[in-house]
């Protein structure tokens, strides 16, 4: 038989978009629950009424004017009005644009008029944030508040129960919608110039969806219970609340209590399996749960760490007390954001070397290709000793930014350059020692801030550990080391000092150490060392303690 006659024996022609998840949600899965957290207790839908939830928003969304391609504006905590605009929106048409609730004025302003925002949708509670901005956002002709508190002095103020009611019950003529339309915008965190936009296609979500159900990642299905603290407004939630939709798992959303007490309590009581945060969220969790034994949070068996790297002592007091399991993943907004998990092989021991493979951020995800690259952009070996950046390229990799050049530099031959410094070993597990802006080069050589991190965090009265450079006459850079120690505990600079002999390398050791109140997080909780830096060279940095 000819190629000719081969071709088009499948239907490849079927649209990879999101209302394959909406169908699935009612046809598959209707019995399947968001669980929402709130101040009167549990609050539950199952999927089938969620459903019908989701026909009615289309109508609101039609009602007020929103055309195919316009942008909608989510100003809201993780909770099932958030995932109920997950799946409309998009289906819609339109493009879902999940706002950073906690950027800065100004970069919040920025990206509502960068993005052309005409309606936002806002939960009650955060009312007042955007009130405060309203004035300075002319283009939104509609605030869609959510939940029964004050609309305040929001101007065109609409209720979201209310629109839903008027909408009326029935199913929705829904568009067809090809793979590649937009699906979702998120913008990153603006750490250096303007927070840049990222647009999700229809295809990269559902692909990146499929991944998620995948044994080596982070296998969903619809045996699990997946607690969502990863807020919804990053990087969809790093596909959960969309892996959720297509494996039929019960969702559960802490909505704004995300303090360990209530997280804690919320875990004893729904038995979540699955969970997805950052270690600073997990390092408090963890204390919280030492403090309070009644409390069992044993039926994680599955966690998804991220946004930083994780020291390996918070995953094994985890597991030795607690009965949790935390797997890393690596990924940023630019990748949608999950790119590599760290599942080991089933059959490994727990000794060193299983520990050692734990600590690092897992091969690559299928359709996913990664390499190494050097410093003068040539590519580097597999072999777990070799460094350089982390540039990645797939189908759910972004390949350039939303009307916006200026990060163009990042993007070359098909392939993103994540500024993360990594070495992969011969089994394909990469091993992230720094940002690229991050690395402290100290006569000549680079001492990983990262490692150091993790190693000062394994001393059992550090809560919190960030390594930054200062300016050194002699090496160029030295690393200074910020901590945070428990409360009531008695630790000098010398004590972390011995702690860390024998740990890491003699040249590595810290010339200095500040004790600090808090390490200062992002929007997204990672540690933010650029306030760091700047309270250095201002001065201002308290604490510090020189050390021989």
């Amino acid at each position: 038989m000819s190629n000719q006659k081969l071709m088009g024996l499948m239907q490849d022609d079927f649209p990879l978009n999101l209302h394959h998840l909406r169908r699935r949600m009612i046809s598959c899965h209707p019995d399947a629950q968001v669980a929402t957290l709130t101040e009167q207790g549990v609050v539950r839908a199952r999927f089938g009424e969620i459903s019908q939830r989701v026909d009615r928003l289309a109508r609101v969304l039609a009602q007020l004017g929103v055309e195919r391609g316009d942008r909608v504006g989510t100003f809201a905590w993780n909770n099932q009005r958030h995932f109920e605009l997950y799946m409309a929106v998009p289906c819609y048409g339109a493009v879902l644009h999940t706002l950073n609730i906690r950027l800065f004025a100004e970069q919040l302003t920025y990206i509502v008029a960068h993005a052309q925002d005409e309606v936002i949708f806002v939960d009650d509670s955060l009312v007042p944030i955007l009130e405060q901005l309203a004035s300075s956002l002319p283009g939104v002709r509609h605030y869609i508040v959510m939940g029964d508190g004050e609309m305040g002095s929001l101007p065109n103020a609409l209720r979201y129960e209310e629109l839903m009611e008027q909408a009326g019950a029935g199913s929705f003529d829904y568009p067809e919608i090809d793979e590649r339309e937009a699906a979702a915008l998120c913008y990153t965190s603006g750490t250096t110039g303007n927070p840049k936009g990222v647009l999700y296609s229809h295809r990269s979500i559902s692909l990146h969806s499929t991944a998620t159900l995948m044994t080596d990642a982070l296998a969903l299905s619809k045996n699990d219970r997946a607690l969502v603290v990863v807020p919804m407004f990053h990087a969809n939630a790093w596909g959960i609340p969309h892996g959720a939709a297509l494996a039929g798992a019960d969702l559960v959303m802490p909505d704004r209590f995300l303090q360990a007490e209530p997280l804690a309590k919320l875990i004893t009581s729904e038995r979540p399996t699955v969970l997805g945060c950052v270690p600073t969220i997990f390092a408090d969790l963890l204390r919280y749960a030492d403090e309070h034994p009644e409390l069992d949070l044993s039926s994680l068996s599955n966690c998804a760490c991220g946004g930083s790297a994780v020291p390996k002592q918070l995953m094994r007091d985890f597991e030795e007390r607690h009965k949790v399991r935390i797997f890393q993943a690596w990924g940023m907004t630019e990748t949608s954001p999950v790119a590599t998990y760290a599942r080991p092989p089933q059959d490994s021991q727990h000794d060193e070397r299983y520990w050692q493979t734990r600590a690092k951020q897992g091969k690559p995800l299928p359709w996913v290709e990664l390499r190494i690259a050097g410093t003068s952009g040539e590519e580097m070996p597999w072999d777990g000793q070799s460094t350089g950046e982390i540039e990645v390229r797939g189908p759910w990799i972004a390949a350039r930014y939303y009307n916006d050049e200026s990060g163009e530099e990042k993007f070359h031959d098909g392939w993103l350059r994540t500024g993360d410094i990594a070495s992969v070993d011969e089994q394909g597990f990469v091993q992230i020692t720094d940002r690229a802006k991050d690395v402290i080069k100290s006569g000549g050589e680079w001492i990983s801030s990262v490692e150091l991190e993790n190693e000062v965090m394994s001393h059992p009265d550090v809560i919190e550990a960030a390594v930054i450079a200062k300016p050194d006459e002699r090496w160029a850079e030295r690393p200074l080391c910020c901590v945070v120690v428990r409360e009531g505990a008695d630790v000098s600079a010398e004590d972390l000092l011995e702690h860390l002999r024998g740990r890491v390398a003699k040249w590595w050791l810290p010339d200095e150490f500040a004790f600090v109140k808090e390490v200062p997080k992002t929007s997204v909780g990672k540690f933010d060392k650029k306030v760091l830096r700047g309270r250095l060279q201002e001065g201002s940095l308290e604490g510090r303690v020189t050390v021989n």
